[in-house]
């Protein structure tokens, strides 16, 4: 079954025409690859399907949901996470204070999740349960940033660049994550330029020009 289906996609930032005529669906638990150089439109195409980009054109439909027009939260709220290559991560408050705020209530086909099960996804996050999330490193942050979104137990997970700027033992760990949110029947799209950890975690990828 098709979950995510994106037809026409052009967006813009301002009068600069970014995407042209994008077009890939993703089927019901399948992990999905955008590849591409930088510039090439990867972190676009994840923003605007999640409406964080203006302007616009083109289909993108979700659950068999038209997404146009939709803000952000309202698409969040129909099961669609996002976690974007700069975290977002609230610095001021704990590890369980930025879980709590991205907690949601259960969503039929999507798995459940909630404060045990992100702990026993990522152990680290545990020990730093009381921590403000300002004194974590880079990893731990975007260990964090994820767990935040796996809080609102979204059918579909956006993943912006999962492993840039990361030490080869926390994108080993960020690897084993997504496989193991894929064997929950999550389903996953994330742009990526480690072709090595794209190839490890996705069922195919996309190449953008």
């Amino acid at each position: 079954m098709t979950l995510l289906s994106v037809a026409g996609l052009n967006s813009f930032y301002g009068r600069a025409q970014i995407l042209f005529d994008v077009a890939f669906s993703v089927g019901q638990g399948e992990a999905v690859a955008l590849l591409g150089r930088n510039g090439a439109g990867k972190t676009t195409t994840l923003r605007s399907v999640m409406g964080l980009v203006a302007r616009t054109r083109g289909s993108v439909v979700f659950a068999g949901l038209p997404l146009a027009g939709l803000p952000p939260h309202a698409i969040a709220r129909l099961g669609l996470g996002y976690v974007p290559e700069d975290r977002r991560i609230f610095t001021e408050l704990t590890v369980a204070e930025n879980l709590e705020v991205g907690r949601q209530s259960a969503r039929q086909g999507a798995p459940l999740w909630n404060e045990a099960r992100v702990f026993e996804l990522f152990p680290q996050l545990a020990e730093l349960r009381d921590r403000p999330a300002g004194r974590m490193s880079g990893g731990e942050q975007q260990m964090l940033a994820l767990a935040r979104t796996l809080m609102g137990n979204p059918r579909l997970i956006l993943l912006d660049e999962p492993s840039e700027g990361l030490a080869p033992v926390i994108v080993e760990q960020m690897g084993q994550a997504v496989t193991k949110l894929k064997r929950e029947g999550l389903t996953v799209v994330l742009s990526e330029q480690n072709l090595r950890f794209a190839t490890w975690v996705s069922d195919r990828a996309l190449i953008i020009e």
